[in-house]
């Protein structure tokens, strides 16, 4: 809608998760650093937690894009499944769902990361809004890590989910699955400096080169009702693009914050 009238070649505030848009923040950055260093270890078993708006999914879809040319990735968006279902949806993503019976479920799984292992391959299984996992698959998780040689991991698994799977995983049922977590990472939201910086990332990855749309009091007024979450931010800087342009101003101004924030009953 405001496109055209902005010189932007998209909108630069969709909330899907494209990686063009990922803005290397602190946190941002330091998560796929140490998620990187830990699978490229070989480390087995990592924890990313964040609130939700956080990024964890776009963090999630740019470590995939990192991957992809070193390993073979397995991307679980809904773990929401038992045991069976989570198990058939690995072998699905691994294009070896060959009609096996579900008993034979994690052996079928075992002879492919062997194989695979053999070929030089690694396999990074990544299972994102884990918090949603219930008990049996969270069993059945452990149980796939545990799968490996004499010498190394057959497969790593990072776990993506908000701050009730650490609550999740403090229980005393899945404790071995706890103890294998070798690194844990919380995102954290953006700070009030980065959120200019952030705004000027995601409008110039869409294609705009004029002067800044959002002047100073907008810039604060956004990050205390944002709390420098992205995911809030993205709304209310769509919603205050429209309303500029509508209204047929150029320049996003505190009042279009403000009026964007009551239209998303965000205080």
């Amino acid at each position: 809608m405001y496109e055209r009238y902005y010189g932007l070649a998209e909108r630069p505030f969709s909330l899907t998760p494209d990686t063009e848009f990922f803005y290397r923040s602190v946190t941002h950055q330091e998560a796929l650093n140490v998620l990187l260093v830990a699978l490229d270890s070989g480390d087995g078993f990592i924890k990313v937690t964040g609130e939700v708006g956080t990024g964890k999914t776009l963090l999630c879809r740019k470590l995939l894009d990192a991957l992809e040319s070193d390993y073979d990735t397995v991307y679980v968006p809904n773990p929401c499944l038992n045991r069976n279902a989570l198990l058939h949806a690995l072998l699905v993503e691994l294009g070896i769902d060959d009609g096996v019976e579900p008993e034979f479920y994690l052996e079928r799984l075992n002879s492919y990361l062997i194989a695979s292992a053999r070929a030089g391959r690694g396999t990074v299984i990544v299972l994102d809004e884990a918090q949603a996992l219930p008990e049996e698959s969270l069993e059945a998780v452990r149980l796939v890590s545990n799968l490996e040689t004499g010498k190394r991991k057959l497969v790593q698994i990072v776990l993506f989910g908000q701050p009730e799977l650490d609550a999740r995983l403090a229980g005393s049922s899945v404790r071995q699955l706890r103890q294998r977590i070798m690194h844990a990472y919380e995102l954290k939201p953006l700070g009030p400096g980065s959120v200019r910086a952030y705004l000027q990332h995601r409008i110039r990855s869409a294609g705009y080169r004029g002067p800044e749309l959002f002047d100073s009091s907008a810039l604060r007024r956004l990050y205390q009702f944002s709390r420098g979450i992205p995911r809030v931010i993205n709304v209310l800087c769509n919603k205050a693009m429209m309303l500029a342009y509508a209204s047929g101003e150029f320049y996003i101004r505190r009042k279009h914050i403000e009026a964007a924030a009551a239209d998303s009953q965000i205080r």
